[in-house]
């Protein structure tokens, strides 16, 4: 979602849903080891897999990594529903 064109605090989040806690972990991993190749580090990660959110913060860009049930619950698709979507799989 590009959030940066309606004055949010980031450019964009990323927003994606987990079916495990351990996927959750795994997806959280994936996106620091593969920003870490281009020399990118987050400023902080936020949450643990088992509350079922979990934040990547890389400052512009954030990373919001979900359990289904947690996704559906706080909904950011519709709090932020004036960014524009850029991409929507599935």
């Amino acid at each position: 979602m590009d959030t940066g064109s309606i004055g949010a605090f980031a450019a964009y989040f990323v927003i994606c849903s987990t079916e495990s806690e351990r996927q959750t972990d795994a997806v959280a991993e994936e996106v620091i080891q593969l920003l870490k190749k281009e020399n990118e580090y987050p400023l902080h990660k936020e949450g643990e897999n088992s509350s079922g959110w979990v934040i990547v913060d890389y400052g512009d860009v954030v990373f919001h990594i979900f359990s289904a049930e947690e996704r559906k619950k706080y909904s950011l698709e519709d709090v932020w529903k004036s960014a524009k979507i850029i991409l929507q799989m599935g």
